[in-house]
This record gives C-alpha cells, structure tokens and sequence, in this order.
C-alpha cells in the first residue's frame, strides 16, 4: 500500500462517524423545542461527519496533486535551478563531453569514469590554465 493511500486511510478514520439516532427519538427545529424536551447531545447536523471527511478527502487530494505537479514538497520560495545539463554526446567507452549551463554561463566539460574536467569556458572566457 502506497504512503499516500495509508495517510488517507488514517485521516478518515479520524473523522468522527455520525451518532446513530434511534426511531424513539423526536427531533425538534433549534429553537422551537417543547418546554419538557431534553436537550439535543450533539448539535450537529446528521450530516456534518461527511462534509467533514469530503473536505478531508479534498485537502489530502489536493495536496497529493500539487506534489505530484512540483515534483517534490517545498516550503518556501521556489528557486529554478541554477544549474543545468544542456547537451552531452558520448566518446565511447564511457567518456562524454558535456555542455553545463551554471547561471547562465556555459562550460564544456571532459567525463570519464574517474574524472570530470573543465575543458573549455564557451562564453568567450579564457580557457583554464593546464
């Protein structure tokens, strides 16, 4: 069973069920009860434990949803990433060269499996020294 459909199972079970109400029992208009009537227990609708659990239901949803849209659950200020892979093209036996982009500035990069060097600058910067 996935977290998502545990949580769900958990946040319903919390929602009190509605009171079962006997077929002896009168039931009066707020403010219109005869003098001699006892006092209702509970003041709430028949109904009030299923919109509770359909709100429920709808926030966890919702929630679900905008995860799954973001890709991840982040408070705060969203950030775009500051660094990205723009373009790699193999070498063969696992060696790429590798165009990154850092904030705007882009670099050509040399990838082997025991190394990752800087090749190049491609923004018209000096190349690194050897």
């Amino acid at each position: 069973m996935s977290r998502f459909a545990t949580t769900l199972l958990f946040l319903l079970a919390l929602v009190p069920a509605a009171p079962a109400q006997s077929k002896d029992e009168v039931i009066y208009p707020r403010g219109s009860a005869p003098a001699g009537a006892p006092a209702p227990a509970d003041s709430r609708g028949p109904g009030s434990g299923l919109i509770l659990a359909t709100a429920l239901l709808a926030a966890v949803g919702g929630v679900w949803f905008w995860q799954k849209r973001r890709g991840s659950f982040r408070l705060g200020s969203a950030q775009t990433p500051r660094l990205a892979i723009v373009e790699s093209r193999s070498l063969g036996s696992r060696q790429y060269l590798v165009v990154a982009d850092y904030e705007g500035r882009k670099f050509l990069l040399g990838v082997c499996p025991g190394s990752i060097e800087l090749l190049t600058p491609l923004d018209g910067g000096s190349p690194p020294p050897k």
